[in-house]
């Protein structure tokens, strides 16, 4: 069907008037809107304005008329205004407040935030000990909503300082707080005492609720936030949570303690008696909150029978010090990340080897740096029997390389029978295939034991060493305006040492291959390095000049070895000899050998299949 002149004419003017018509349509929606918008303004103007300040003080006294009602016999303890006692001793300072007669600051006079200030672990609204009690017929009231009454601080003979804070109704029923510091010590007393508690608790169980706000301390906040856990010690069994982006854990066995461990500091709440159940819940804010992870624990304690009893807790506020942890009993140690999921071995090369090495060092020894220069050069020279058998057995496939090199002419694209004969002249020259492999395996657990303790050591934390103001976060000699990703937005001088070390090992051992043909491994000697610019460009200074060092001293090691140690001419002589000996089969080359003549006889039968 065609189309004359006047029909084109037409289809293009009725498509020109709905044009317009959109157009003017939207003009007339956008002043009508315009219109509307005025007019409500113009009316707002006549309303009177909303006080948002009177709205919440009008909650506010709402909620303090409900929280006065729910204080039933104790609601004089519902008004009241704050009152401060402090407990101090020569690591911990902590301020106490009537207002639910509980912590309200706790301070860490040795240490420092990352940029110098006090070191307050806990501060603000975020940080809560409450828990519900009976306050009359049919009324529970939180103990954090009333006003606490001061007692006097007492001194004891051995030292230790204890303050109170208490209410009572006119029954006699009577609750108190007994909290005590001793000398040098983190761990803060707490004793919950009740008069009459066969009348303040329900079924002999009380509720209590243990709220944090673990502050950032640490330069990196995403760093921090990674090393943060949310430990606990479950029917007597240590285990731990990642925070990730938020989550929860129900305890239903007894619980000894639940702790949030940051990265080198800890908060711990701990049932001398084990609650009986709980659940805690985490939060991970966002990085402009300064918090790197906010919880909410609610435990279930058991009450003793009886009116007059006492219910004994403990808080630790303080570092994550594995010694200091170990002293206090109760696996609190295990706080201290040393090694978990698949390397969780290592820990114990950590606490039962590096970590006297380390004290010992450090003890005598005031550089960190230092410290860490000579605990690498010990382990290296340690190990350096293990890679001297690498280096042997790299060398000696070297010397075997030519006939190697002949067996893959002879049989070329059977890749079966050049297996085989390759066993067949590695176990008459005495030669292992795992010679190189298992030396260089068993260092891995050592590597990585050094990986975890560096990362967990306080000790390091504010250690200055060369141009790292601190060992334990990443040294930075630029800030870069933008983010790399995969990289970071700072440059670490020791993240660099350590990928060129690394990359000169890489390529000093490539040209020492008695087969680099392969044009993939061309590549290798770049991708580790490479990666390792990324990994390590955050991870602590500490960590990287290991690394540096480590890599330095097996540079130097492998040029010692394979030039003035191992005796290449020896070599070939002594692989002269082993030919001259009775082959030695092992039991791993006996069943080696078995699978490759059972695939060499399928691939013959399935080759003359084929033919026929």
């Amino acid at each position: 069907m065609g189309f004359d002149r006047n029909t084109v004419i037409g289809f293009v003017l009725i498509g020109a008037l709905l044009v317009a018509m959109l157009v003017m349509n939207n003009r007339s929606q956008t002043i009508y809107q315009a219109e509307q918008k005025r007019i409500a303004d113009s009316i707002a103007k006549t309303q009177p304005k909303v006080d948002s300040n009177k709205i919440k003080q009008e909650a506010a006294l709402v909620d303090s008329v409900k929280k006065t009602q729910a204080a039933g016999d104790f609601q004089k303890y519902a008004q009241g205004s704050r009152q401060e006692l402090v407990l101090e001793n020569d690591l911990v300072k902590v301020v106490f407040t009537s207002k639910g007669g509980q912590p309200e600051t706790v301070e860490l006079k040795k240490y420092k935030t990352h940029d110098g200030k006090p070191l307050v672990l806990r501060s603000g609204d975020g940080n809560r000990i409450s828990y519900l009690f009976k306050s009359g017929n049919n009324l529970t009231a939180q103990s954090a909503d009333l006003y606490f009454v001061p007692g006097s601080k007492q001194t004891g003979a051995d030292g230790s300082q204890s303050v109170s804070f208490s209410i009572a109704d006119s029954a006699g029923k009577s609750i108190e707080h007994v909290y005590t510091l001793y000398p040098g010590q983190y761990m803060l007393d707490f004793n919950l005492k009740m008069k009459g508690a066969d009348k303040l608790v329900t079924q002999n169980l009380l509720n209590l609720q243990w709220q944090t706000a673990a502050p950032q301390v640490e330069k990196d906040i995403k760093y921090e936030k990674q090393q943060v856990n949310i430990c606990f010690l479950e029917n007597d069994d240590y285990d731990f949570e990642h925070p990730g982006s938020g989550g929860d854990k129900k305890f239903s066995k007894p619980l000894s303690w639940v702790s949030v461990k940051q990265q080198f500091f800890a908060s711990t709440l701990i049932a001398k008696d084990k609650f009986q159940s709980g659940e805690i819940v985490w939060k991970v804010p966002d990085d402009s909150a300064k918090t790197v992870v906010s919880t909410d624990a609610a435990l279930k304690i058991s009450v003793p029978n009886g009116s007059d009893v006492t219910i004994p807790m403990q808080l630790y506020y303080g570092p994550s010090d594995y010694n200091v942890l170990k002293k206090y009993g109760n696996q609190l140690q295990n706080i201290v990340p040393y090694g978990s999921g698949v390397f969780a071995f290592v820990k114990y090369i950590n606490r039962h080897f590096l970590l006297p090495v380390w004290d010992f060092l450090t003890s005598n020894i005031a550089s960190y740096g230092i410290v860490i220069l000579l605990l690498t050069l010990f382990i290296r020279l340690l190990t350096s029997p293990i890679l001297y058998k690498s280096y042997l057995s790299g060398a000696k496939m070297k010397v075997l390389k030519p006939e190697i090199d002949a067996l893959k002419a002879k049989y070329k694209d059977d890749q079966q029978a050049f297996s085989m004969e390759q066993m067949k002249l590695w176990r008459s020259a005495g030669v292992s295939p795992l010679g190189g492999c298992l030396p260089a395996l068993l260092q891995i657990p050592i590597f990585m034991s050094l990986y975890y303790f560096f990362q967990s050591n306080i000790s390091l934390r504010g250690q200055s060493f060369l141009w790292a103001k601190d060992l334990a976060a990443y040294d930075s000699i630029a800030t870069l305006p933008f983010s790399i990703p995969f990289y970071g937005d700072h440059v670490s001088l020791f993240t660099l040492t350590a990928t060129i070390t690394s990359l000169l090992i890489s390529l000093y051992s490539m040209s020492n291959m008695q087969d680099n043909s392969n044009p993939v491994m061309k590549y290798m000697p770049y991708i580790f390095p490479v990666l390792l610019l990324g990994v390590f460009n955050n991870l602590p200074a500490a960590l990287t000049w290991y690394y540096t060092v480590s890599n330095l001293i097996t540079l130097i090691l492998q040029f010692v070895i394979q030039k003035y140690i191992i005796n290449h001419d020896k070599l070939k002589v002594q692989i002269a000899e082993n030919r001259k000996k009775p082959v030695k089969t092992s039991g791993w080359q006996q069943k080696m050998q078995e699978m490759q003549e059972k695939n060499k006889q399928l691939q013959d039968m399935r080759g003359k299949t084929g033919k026929k």
